[in-house]
């Protein structure tokens, strides 16, 4: 724990204090920002650090030994009337305390407390406030070492995913056909010779298949590839490493030298939105302006909507990307979440627009990595259709 930083940064937001609470390992973040390991959690305890001052925590007797690794005084509790008293006593002379709260939920991966614990707290006179920003600038920013990770991984993944699409082509000229799930066990394989790993996927998806975000071919339910197929890749993986980060993008291909058209049409939009989300950014961030994750959002959506394909545009802009692949940083949300939060350097999120019909689905996906003075993307950029032949 740096407790230092997170002082500064308690000043910087003008809040009294961060307020950390557990039971059972619900909320692996106050583990991560605290240093502490896991292990068996029985019984709440509380972890205050004021904007100035010593810490303080709280602790249940039968486990008063859990918090012992991080400074501050002590207090204990048995009964529950103990344990508000005690809470009291913790949070004396604080007006306002950050927790993992969201206020209606709009930013789930940081809305971890429960609903009865932040009552708890509110009878004794504080505002409770979202600990976002917080977790933004302890959790999402990459040190030196992790952002070369990422440029790593990108180079491996990027190699991997061009010869993905050279695989459907041999399958293609030797037996007229292949199918999703052995293009995605080819990836697998891949990532295991290269030492990348992944929490799940890759997506390979054909035709229809492309046009649901989510899909994932299994052993059981793929479908063919053939000579006049549309096929989108969505793979992600990063350096098994420690603290090692993810590289995510998505590209699609068409099994043919001429595309029909509508997909023509339809990848351009995509890709044009996906462009001019990177060059507002980028515009933004080196004129030392802040901006945030809706308004980034707001900006891929209206170039989706003005040109007709704004309802089959489902899903956000784009997630933030850390040691896990949706990392909690600032997302480019404005459809199902309203990210207020402001984009910070050393972040990296995906920018990965989609436009999903019933035949086909377009999504091309970038990462972007945010400096002080610049926003780029991170690896190769899809400007045209892959032919696949």
């Amino acid at each position: 724990m740096n407790l230092s930083a997170i002082q500064t940064q308690l000043a910087s937001d003008r809040v009294d204090g961060w307020l950390l609470f557990d039971h059972h390992m619900r909320d692996p973040i106050a583990y991560r920002v605290l240093g502490l390991p896991g292990g068996h959690i029985s019984r709440r305890w509380y972890y205050w650090i004021p904007a100035t001052g010593e810490p303080r925590k709280l602790v249940h007797r039968i486990e008063s030994q859990k918090l012992d690794t991080l400074p501050g005084e002590k207090l204990e509790y048995a009964s529950w009337q103990e344990q508000n008293q005690q809470l009291a006593k913790l949070l004396d002379g604080a007006k306002s305390a950050a927790m993992q709260y969201s206020p209606n939920c709009m930013i789930p991966y940081v809305s971890l407390v429960d609903g009865g614990t932040i009552e708890l707290v509110r009878e004794l006179d504080i505002d409770v406030r979202t600990s976002a920003s917080l977790v933004q600038f302890f959790e999402a920013r990459w040190s030196d070492a992790q952002r070369e990770m990422h440029f790593e991984a990108g180079r491996l993944v990027d190699q991997i995913l061009t010869q993905a699409f050279r695989e459907i082509g041999k399958h293609l000229k030797a037996n007229g056909e292949t199918d999703e799930h052995t293009i995605a066990q080819f990836i697998r394989d891949r990532f295991e010779q290269r030492n990348l790993v992944s929490d799940d996927g890759p997506i390979v998806g054909v035709n229809a298949n492309s046009g649901d975000p989510h899909y994932s071919p299994t052993p059981e339910k793929h479908k063919k590839i053939r000579p006049g197929d549309f096929v989108l890749i969505d793979l992600w993986a990063k350096l098994n490493k420690p603290s090692a980060v993810y590289y995510d993008v998505t590209w699609t291909g068409f099994c043919g030298q001429d595309p029909p058209e509508k997909i023509q049409k339809v990848f351009d939009v995509v890709t044009g939105s996906r462009d001019a989300a990177l060059d507002f950014i980028n515009k933004v961030i080196s004129s030392s302006q802040k901006v945030c994750g809706y308004q980034v959002d707001d900006v891929v959506r209206n170039y989706i909507t003005e040109r007709g394909y704004g309802e089959a545009f489902v899903h956000r802009t784009g997630h933030s990307i850390g040691e896990e692949v949706h990392g909690n940083g600032a997302n480019i949300d404005n459809l199902e979440t309203h990210d207020t939060r402001p984009i910070i350097p050393r972040t990296c999120f995906s920018i990965e627009p989609g436009v999903y019909l019933p035949e086909f689905g377009v999504r091309s996906e970038i990462d972007c990595y945010v400096s002080k003075n610049s926003a780029k993307a991170t690896g190769t950029v899809q400007t045209e259709i892959v032919r696949i032949t």
